[in-house]
């Protein structure tokens, strides 16, 4: 089809007005945050008058933002890890071992995603402090309940994801490896792994950006202690005010982990979420 000049404006100018909304927001989080708290409070400009690096020294004293670092890291690296594992493991063996019922087990598992998270939140809190009072291992307010928390959400897409990665690598290279006398278990790590390495380098992002940035769940199982950087953030606005400029700072400081890894792993994310979503 000929794109004629028309189409061509219509679409320039579509694609501006889309990007704008993605860009006008970050512009103002990152004006905002080197802006005097006084010059925040008055009348909006966009481009600020002064500015100051102060807000991003402050927001480690104004709130102890070192700690909900640490334990964001401690929950989301642990729930990525085991959530990858579990799901390799899981995904490889419906791609390699078919069974009755393999494929309504598939949909059954990619379901979970159709329900939004607040209808969980109830039952998962009541039945960790069943749990606490009959065999006496606390889970709400503890690193561990939030682990297992991300876990429920990430594992059923990270299985779909990867069963059809795992699904469209041939059998032929595990059973070449296996008569050379490497068992089940060595060619899937010396052979298949790393050929499903964009696959799992993607589900590990997804995984992730996934628990990073939660609220929900990390509003209502943690607390003082096991607070987490989503939930951390709200600190910075108290019941007479609000410091804007600095939680626009953390708000950045926050992204970071998030926007440096993808940049790391962007090549092997596109391929590892085509291939996935392909099969």
């Amino acid at each position: 089809m000929i794109e004629t000049r028309g189409f061509k404006i219509l679409r320039a100018v579509g694609l501006t007005f889309l990007t704008a909304i993605v860009v006008l927001p970050l512009y103002v989080i990152l004006v905002t945050s080197v802006k005097p708290l006084e010059d925040v409070r008055g009348v909006f400009s966009w481009l600020p008058s002064r500015i100051t690096l102060q807000p991003y020294m402050d927001i480690w004293t104004t709130v102890p933002l070192a700690h909900y670092f640490v334990n964001s890291l401690i929950v989301v690296v642990t729930a990525t890890i085991f959530s990858v594992v579990l799901a390799v493991l899981g995904a490889y063996a419906l791609s390699r071992f078919p069974f009755k019922g393999a494929r309504t087990f598939s949909m059954m598992v990619l379901s979970t995603q159709m329900f939004p998270g607040i209808l969980f939140l109830l039952p998962l809190f009541l039945i960790f402090t069943q749990i606490q009072r009959t065999v006496g291992i606390q889970l709400n307010g503890s690193y561990l309940g939030l682990i297992l928390t991300y876990m429920t959400f990430s594992l059923p897409f990270a299985i779909w994801m990867l069963s059809g990665f795992f699904a469209s690598i041939p059998k032929d290279l595990e059973e070449a490896a296996m008569i050379d006398g490497t068992g089940r278990m060595g060619a899937l790590i010396r052979v298949v792994l790393p050929v499903a390495r964009p696959g799992i380098i993607a589900v590990s992002v997804y995984c992730f950006i996934t628990a990073w940035g939660e609220v929900l769940f990390a509003s209502v199982m943690t607390n003082a202690d096991t607070r987490t950087l989503a939930i951390g953030l709200r600190a910075y606005a108290s019941q007479t005010d609000v410091y804007w400029n600095q939680l626009m700072a953390a708000s950045v400081v926050v992204s970071l982990p998030v926007l440096i890894g993808f940049m790391l792993v962007q090549r092997h994310l596109v391929t590892g979420l085509s291939a996935g979503a392909v099969k």
